[in-house]
């Protein structure tokens, strides 16, 4: 084996990154919804983007980089 030997070729490399921008973006659209007040219940928190969006597009970036790492080489 070479030195300069990767498992993956540069491509697959740069879809394994555009998967993790996939999965961090995911995970930032389900944060936020904190109160101000303890005491004061916020709904926020149950709205589309953070129990259906945000957690398909986690999905959806997990999904993607499987496929990435599976996927068969061109050679």
């Amino acid at each position: 084996m070479k030195k300069n030997d990767f498992l993956f070729d540069k491509n697959r490399y740069r879809l394994l990154i555009v998967s993790l921008l996939i999965i961090s973006i995911g995970f930032l659209l389900m944060s936020g919804g904190a109160s101000d007040d303890p005491e004061v219940f916020n709904d926020r928190i149950y709205n589309f983007r953070r129990i259906r969006l945000a957690p398909l597009i986690v999905i959806l970036g997990f999904t993607f980089c499987i496929f990435t790492i599976l996927k068969k080489p061109k050679n």
